[in-house]
């Protein structure tokens, strides 16, 4: 951004994008088919799935992504209380830097918190997940431009989602049962999508017409409720 300016930027991030597609196309080719192919007619169970344990996971993992909104926000919240006594495209820059440092985070949190979940219980790692989501939320929220605070928040926000993605999953997969274990994964994908749809959504109204403390603090305030749900979950 800071050498070729913002539009040149998003257009050379087409050329990762293309990358992935030939890397993509290259693994499917040279991937072997299996011996023995199994045959089974396609149904998505839904009821099977909402019922016991499962349900109230999916219960509580519908909380955590109403509250999980894009992380455009962030960079967004950023550039707004860094701007004062900078420039646009310099304040946007930080904020992107800080988002980097996001990505990071993630990153190395996604194996440890992996191998937790197989020692522990996914449940309990998807839940101080959450937590920790929940607090970059409220600090999103109070903070002032502080560059160091703002790190702070999107570290905790990256560890976050590195824990909850890995854990949401996991979680799914150690309570479906195998006959269900398509139909979970599929409603799993569509509690995420709407979820994230509906997030951002309330949150970008809340920005423009409420405040932007208030964007962060209803996230917060789900992913609370979230946290809690799993917590209260039987082992």
């Amino acid at each position: 951004m800071g050498l070729v300016g913002v539009r040149t930027a998003i257009l050379l991030s087409v050329v990762p994008g293309l990358l992935a597609v030939a890397a993509i196309l290259y693994a499917i080719r040279h991937t072997g088919l299996p011996r023995r192919a199994q045959h089974q007619p396609i149904r998505l169970r839904i009821r099977p799935v909402m019922r016991g344990e499962l349900g109230r996971l999916f219960g509580a993992i519908a909380l955590f992504e109403v509250g999980n909104i894009a992380a455009t926000f962030f960079i967004l919240r950023a550039t707004d209380l860094l701007e004062p006594g900078r420039t646009t495209d310099s304040a946007a820059q930080i904020a992107i830097a800080l988002y980097a440092l996001y990505n990071l985070a993630a990153t190395l949190a996604s194996v440890p918190a992996g191998q937790l979940a197989d020692r522990a219980t996914p449940r309990r790692v998807l839940a101080v997940g959450v937590a920790i989501f929940a607090v970059a939320y409220v600090a999103f929220a109070v903070t002032g431009a502080s560059v160091v605070v703002l790190a702070v928040a999107f570290i905790a926000a990256g560890v976050g989602i590195g824990a909850v993605e890995t854990a949401e999953h996991s979680a799914v997969a150690t309570l479906a049962e195998e006959s269900l274990r398509g139909s979970s994964f599929g409603a799993l994908a569509a509690i995420q999508s709407f979820g994230n749809v509906a997030a951002s959504g309330i949150a970008g109204l809340l920005y423009t017409t409420v405040s932007p403390e208030a964007a962060f603090l209803f996230p917060a305030a789900a992913m609370t409720l979230a946290a809690f749900s799993l917590v209260l979950m039987r082992r």
